[in-house]
């Protein structure tokens, strides 16, 4: 293998299948991106603005949707100049990068969700120690640990990944994939290691979902017999659980993508599926509290009605001024 050259780009091809029709899809993508922005950073902006709101069910919300601008950030301008371009290339230290991004986005929404159930357990299941608990020291540094180890430990793999030699610059994908860039290396037995770190880094956050059913079990043996707390699980867990499924959904349906990739499937399902994760769980989830949570809900219909309120005051004084 005295002929293996060095990689410096990537083509994505992922595409191949969308070009007679990239500015329906260039328009659609910039839409979704941009309500993505609107839901995220409106939701962002209340809790930070609102004081009532720095309690910390609000506080992990807002990280949850920080998480997600940082995410979406990863993929989307990047895959909208691909849909205007005839080529789809991107360079070796841009998909290393793109590929930390993406997956440590994904595993900090899994440890994310799992400090928002054990946040929803004390509060439902030892209310009394609640605020001793959940201090808010404590809940910076669990922000700060579902931020910074995903990062750590994707950043481990990412740099594995590194050392390879690669045989191939074709990514069968519309984006980077840590795992697919492992796979073509030209010598698979240099991808050992790379593999048990891979399989350890799944175990982890199969262990974040072990910990989230868990916490679950214990909330709703203790709201089975409360009609306070089944109206507490009713208002703040539910979300919380709606959440956690469509996120698991996409992130599996992704995993099996990748893993029984099948040649059968079109292009476009393919695609579909593979950015499934970027899109609905960002999209919906400030959809999903904004309307369920009394006081996120109470505090936007005050912004809507007061900014409604100056507009036609505005629009008042301007007819006043007017000269009959």
């Amino acid at each position: 293998m005295d002929n293996v050259s060095v990689i410096t780009i990537f083509y994505l091809s992922g595409l191949t299948e969308s070009k007679n029709n990239r500015y329906i899809f260039f328009s659609l993508s910039l839409l979704c991106y941009c309500l993505i922005l609107l839901v995220n950073i409106t939701l962002i902006v209340t809790i930070i603005l609102d004081k009532n709101l720095h309690e910390p069910m609000y506080i992990l919300l807002c990280a949850f949707c920080m998480n997600g601008l940082y995410g979406t950030a990863g993929f989307f301008p990047k895959f909208l100049w691909d849909l205007l371009s005839p080529v789809h290339v991107i360079s070796y230290s841009g998909c290393l990068l793109q590929a930390q991004v993406l997956y440590s986005f994904a595993c900090s929404d899994v440890s994310i969700l799992a400090v928002m159930a054990y946040d929803r357990y004390v509060a439902i299941c030892r209310p009394l120690q609640y605020h001793s608990i959940m201090s808010r020291q404590r809940l910076m540094k669990l922000v700060c640990f579902s931020w910074l180890t995903p990062f750590c430990i994707h950043g481990a793999n990412i740099c594995l990944t590194s050392r390879l030699k690669l045989c191939s610059p074709y990514i069968a994908r519309l984006f980077c994939v840590n795992w697919i860039i492992v796979a073509l290396a030209c010598f698979p037995a240099e991808t050992m290691v790379n593999s048990i770190v891979a399989y350890f880094t799944i175990l982890i956050y199969v262990f974040h979902g072990v910990f989230i059913v868990w916490s679950y079990i214990y909330i709703i043996r203790k709201c089975v017999n409360s009609i306070e707390n089944r109206a507490k699980f009713m208002q703040t867990c539910v979300p919380h659980l709606f959440s956690l499924i469509t996120f698991l959904f996409a992130i599996l349906f992704d995993i099996m993508n990748i893993r029984f990739e099948s040649k059968n499937l079109p292009q476009p399902f393919k695609n579909f599926i593979a950015i499934e994760f970027l899109v609905i769980p960002p999209l919906m989830n400030p959809l999903i509290y904004g309307f369920k949570l009394t006081k996120i809900r109470n505090r936007l219909r005050e912004i809507v009605t007061l900014k409604n309120k100056l507009s036609l005051g505005t629009w008042l004084s301007d007819c006043e001024e007017q000269p009959p």
